[in-house]
């Protein structure tokens, strides 16, 4: 009976434990005014895993020239002192910026592909059929190379430009994408438009096709529902969640887009519904107030 009772507790508790990806050395620093050097860049991620974040996305593989704040990413890489268990990935948004990865011995990498055709053009310069092509591929890659993979779509809640995104395009999507289960499934509100009814509505349907402790979902909040929308997804089973220190984020090629729902309002909301994400409250603080004198101005999360 006791081992019984015991293994009942685990699965309880492994219920509440939710994974947060800190976001904000990549998607949020790429829409600052001020670009860091690569040493501040890396400073912040050794500051940041401190705090016990389990997952953080460092930066990407991108054209300087249209994203200046992630260059020297490479550099930023090999100085930066790794935490033992901590998950470090990039974006690639395209096969040069794989090979740029693969180069550095990143040992995940995140291959996102949007929903919307309007956006996929402004954000990487591709059609959406083309993009879709070149992300299996590249995962294909990846996987062969033995590099963890988070295969995502954006605007998987609806589009600034385009409007609500058909569901059976999303799922078409994640089908071609999640060729292999070892991948994991990324679910972006890009512009933060969706609601809680949408978010609900999508990640059941996407939970029909990848097993839901799969998912990984991105909030944006554009619209002050992120942290409403973050319920309803723990609500639909979601564990996994992106988020980034300060509120700090949002797409540079949508007009108005908010930042990320913060990691120091997430933990602290995650933490009082009794979730738990094993990251320390006051050293985030610390590190917001930090990155805020870097930066120059108040954080808004």
């Amino acid at each position: 009976m006791a081992k019984e009772q015991r293994a009942t507790t685990d699965k309880i508790e492994s219920g509440r434990r939710v994974w947060l990806q800190e976001v904000g050395p990549r998607d949020g620093l790429q829409s600052e005014p001020r670009t860091l050097t690569f040493e501040a860049r890396a400073e912040l991620i050794e500051r940041l895993a401190d705090t016990g974040l389990p997952r953080i996305q460092i930066g990407s593989f991108v054209n300087p020239r249209r994203v200046p704040q992630m260059a020297a990413t490479g550099k930023m890489w090999r100085c930066l002192r790794k935490k033992p268990g901590t998950r470090y990935s990039v974006l690639a948004l395209n096969s040069k910026g794989l090979d740029l990865a693969l180069a550095e011995n990143i040992p995940h990498v995140e291959i996102y592909v949007s929903a919307s055709e309007t956006h996929s053009l402004k954000n990487s310069g591709s059609t959406l059929t083309k993009a879709l092509k070149e992300a299996s591929r590249m995962i294909t890659t990846a996987l062969e190379n033995g590099i963890g993979v988070t295969a995502g779509v954006m605007c998987a809640f609806g589009c600034f430009y385009e409007g609500p995104v058909p569901i059976d395009k999303v799922l078409r999507i994640v089908k071609e994408l999640d060729s292999n289960e070892t991948v994991e499934v990324g679910l972006a509100d890009t512009p933060g438009l969706a609601d809680p009814e949408e978010i609900t509505r999508v990640v059941e349907q996407v939970g029909k096709l990848v097993a839901v402790d799969r998912l990984a979902v991105r909030l944006h909040d554009t619209r002050g529902l992120g942290l409403a929308n973050l319920r309803a997804a723990l609500e639909s089973g979601v564990r996994r969640f992106d988020t980034s220190i300060g509120g700090l984020g949002g797409c540079p090629f949508i007009p108005g887009a908010k930042g990320n729902i913060s990691t120091e309002q997430t933990v602290d909301a995650l933490e009082s519904m009794g979730f738990r994400t094993g990251v320390d409250l006051e050293g985030l603080d610390t590190v917001r107030a930090e990155l805020a004198q870097l930066l120059g101005r108040a954080l808004p999360g």
